[in-house]
């Protein structure tokens, strides 16, 4: 995960287990959260970080650049099936 988002590929194993432990401490709060609903869901996520304007932001970006990749692998798809029945 780190490596995915611009860290080193061998980053040092103090910083994973930090990294780890923000992650896990984040997925505790949201399923608190979500545990209301029975289910977890992003927008549990969305709202424990809704006053950290800028990790906001750059979820919502993140989010939206998933969506938009969703959407080019699904026109590639789409595109190679119409390909397939000209041949």
């Amino acid at each position: 995960m780190m490596y995915g988002f611009g860290d080193d590929p061998n980053p040092l194993p103090e910083t994973v287990a930090l990294v780890e432990d923000i992650v896990v401490e984040y997925a505790h709060k949201a399923q608190d959260i979500g545990s209301k609903r029975g289910k977890l869901s992003v927008d549990d996520f969305l709202y424990l970080i809704r006053k950290d304007l800028p990790k906001l932001n750059r979820c919502t970006e993140l989010l939206s650049m998933q969506e938009e990749l969703k959407q080019a692998r699904k026109a590639f798809e789409v595109d190679e099936e119409k390909l397939g029945t000209l041949e």
